[in-house]
């Protein structure tokens, strides 16, 4: 374990009683290997030898010249491998983005200081630093071709997993989302941002979404026959909306498997929704007069999200994962988050919150209202085969656990 005495920890604000004050708090806890700059190019100055390099940056965001997100670009250039502490006057909303843009520019970020500093707040954050791992070489992602995409449908080698979505207010199991996934003989479970794009532009996606509906439905009927009724929700693209025999074709699936349509929902990525919409509006409005769910996917991550809940006749709203996880503690996301739920509510629309990853999201769910929830904190995507053993565990962990009412 290193000592605190030998940590390097540069303070740069434009502030003399600033740096005065924090250097003094530093040193009161140990920190003693501390040099202070009152502007940027002095700070590049310690960053760019190798003998002052610093270990950890306390920075403040607003300087006159050169200002901190400015001095974050050129620790960037200089491919820094130390830690940062934004320290700043600036609203949280402010601070929040500054952390954001930090964390896109892959520089480890312990947090961020409001000022005036509280010693305590500062310490705990201190407390996280570690010396920097070495970074393991990325692996650049796979991009399949067109010709693999296809022979892979063909052969079967497409395998639909599926997600549970659970009732906030009573835990019961509702549904399933299905992830359809690619089991490749050689490079093992392949992902859908490596292949759907793909199949998109080569004219292969309504191939791919009626395998994964087939299977889907299929898998549907197995679960009600066994007693497990879950609504199977199944990803569609728009480019399978652009053709009027696509909802024939769904309508006549549903029908020949004997599944009814209302425990099938049709998930639409509210990102695709543009542009001449006559054809799918019209897909999706027979659909729907045909009792299938249709549910706007990640919505808040597009351009016209309003507009498409009011041309579009949705059953369910799912809350894109940015929003869910950790609106328990960020103000904005926060925001967000309330809103879209609300837009649910008074839509009498059913809210499914997605990304729900720990218990704080849970309980956030719980407050709010939210009616499902989906997320690793219920269940990561499963093998169908596993759907009945996983239900099992957790009706027992919904029992013992999560139905207690909390205290906070």
């Amino acid at each position: 374990m290193i000592e605190r005495s030998a940590i390097k920890i540069l303070i740069l604000d434009d502030e003399q009683f600033m740096l005065k004050l924090l250097a003094r708090m530093l040193a009161k806890h140990g920190f003693t290997s501390v040099v202070c700059c009152d502007n940027g190019p002095d700070a590049l100055v310690q960053v760019d030898n190798e003998a002052t390099r610093p270990d950890l940056i306390l920075l403040d965001l607003n300087m006159p010249g050169m200002d901190g997100i400015e001095f974050v670009r050129y620790l960037v250039d200089r491919q820094f491998t130390g830690s940062l502490i934004l320290v700043s006057g600036e609203d949280e909303r402010m601070l929040r983005t500054a952390e954001r843009l930090v964390q896109a520019h892959k520089i480890h970020m312990l947090g961020y200081l409001q000022k005036p500093v509280q010693p305590e707040a500062m310490l705990a954050l201190l407390t996280q630093w570690a010396p920097p791992v070495p970074a393991k070489p990325s692996k650049v992602k796979k991009i399949y071709s067109a010709e693999e995409i296809k022979t892979a449908i063909k052969e079967g080698a497409l395998i639909n997993y599926y997600q549970p979505k659970v009732s906030v207010a009573s835990g019961a199991v509702v549904g399933v989302e299905t992830l359809v996934r690619w089991h490749h003989a050689e490079d093992g479970l392949v992902f859908p941002d490596q292949f759907i794009h793909v199949a998109e532009e080569h004219g292969l996606i309504n191939d791919l979404t009626q395998f994964v509906l087939l299977q889907a439905f299929t898998q549907a009927k197995k679960w009600q026959q066994a007693g497990f009724e879950l609504r199977v929700s199944v990803n569609v693209s728009m480019d399978n909306l652009t053709s009027l025999d696509f909802q024939d074709h769904v309508v006549k699936l549903a029908a020949d498997i004997g599944i009814l349509p209302q425990k099938l929902v049709l998930e639409i990525t509210e990102s695709q929704l543009m542009g001449d919409m006559r054809v799918s509006l019209e897909i999706l409005t027979r659909l729907r007069l045909k009792r299938f769910q249709l549910s706007i996917d990640d919505f808040g991550t597009g351009h016209s999200s309003l507009a498409q809940l009011r041309d579009i006749p949705f059953d369910e709203l799912k809350i894109d994962q940015g929003f869910v996880h950790r609106a328990w503690k960020d103000e904005t996301l926060r925001v967000i988050y309330d809103a879209s739920l609300a837009l649910a509510k008074q839509l009498n629309m059913e809210s499914v919150a997605e990304g729900v990853e720990d218990r704080d999201d849970w309980e956030l769910l719980r407050r709010t209202g939210c009616d499902l929830a989906q997320g690793n904190f219920v269940s990561k995507p499963l093998l169908a085969e596993e759907i009945p053993e996983w239900i099992k565990v957790w009706l027992n962990r919904v029992q013992t656990e999560l139905l207690v009412v909390s205290t906070n």
